[in-house]
């Protein structure tokens, strides 16, 4: 089945999502795009399409945190002809509290979307893409490397993701499917620091002041079509990408 080349993103509303969808659909591939916000999706997809001169973005609404609504979901994909890719794009941090004074839900929902939410995704789509010998792919984090103060739940989900894609691996040794990690390091997106900081742009523009060329999504876009790309018995197993201007969390250039 190495023709097939149709891919599901999740998380494909905003940032790392949405250029992955662009940047696959430019490399020849049919892609859905899964999220919850639909008006952003039908945008998106009416987009690339006439930018592509063919039908290469479809869409569904899907919750990965939600039961049904992903099984729904993966269900009218399935039906729409085999999947060869999956890439889990779908994820947030929440606040930047110290563990002692930490939100218990902050850590309870960036739980269910970054850890269970791409379990529930895999699990279901991962039968149909041993048959089309595909690849299940997790856009992580280095925050699930090094861990840093006041990230304490955001990287006690990433380390968990990451380790969730390194099993996964090991338990599919023999079978016809690849499993990818993509660690992104710090990457400017629209929606990602303005979310974790509930609005506050000041915060969230704080986060980058002063690095020159910070990551941007089109750069982990790259990433995944490159990894994509390779012949179905080459498995990228792992790739830590961060701007040249940061050496870790704790280590970056800023200019002043």
């Amino acid at each position: 089945m190495k023709d097939i080349r149709r891919a599901v993103v999740t998380g494909a509303s905003s940032g790392i999502g949405t250029a992955t969808v662009r940047a696959l659909a430019a490399d020849g591939w049919t892609v859905v795009a899964l999220a919850r916000r639909t008006e952003r999706l039908e945008a998106l997809a009416e987009e690339v399409n006439a930018a592509e001169s063919r039908p290469a973005v479809s869409w569904e609404e899907c919750d990965v945190t939600d039961e049904a609504s992903t099984q729904a979901a993966v269900e009218r994909v399935l039906a729409g002809g085999p999947v060869k890719a999956l890439v889990n794009c779908a994820g947030a941090a929440l606040g930047k509290d110290p563990v002692a004074t930490a939100s218990l839900d902050d850590w309870r929902a960036m739980y269910e979307l970054n850890v269970l939410g791409t379990l529930r995704i895999t699990q279901k789509l991962l039968p149909a893409l041993k048959e089309s010998a595909g690849t299940v792919l997790v856009i992580s984090s280095t925050a699930g490397i090094e861990p840093y103060e006041g990230g304490a739940g955001y990287c006690a989900s990433k380390f968990a993701e990451r380790v969730m894609a390194r099993v996964l691996r090991l338990e599919q040794i023999g079978e016809p499917v690849r499993v990818v990690d993509i660690s992104p390091g710090m990457v400017h997106t629209e929606e990602f620091s303005v979310h974790r900081f509930r609005g506050d742009q000041a915060k969230a523009d704080a986060v980058y002041a002063g690095v020159p060329d910070p990551l941007k999504a089109e750069d982990i876009a790259e990433c995944v079509r490159w990894a994509l790309d390779q012949p179905d018995t080459v498995d990228i197993d792992s790739i830590v990408v961060r701007p040249r201007a940061e050496g870790s969390y704790t280590k970056v250039h800023r200019e002043r």
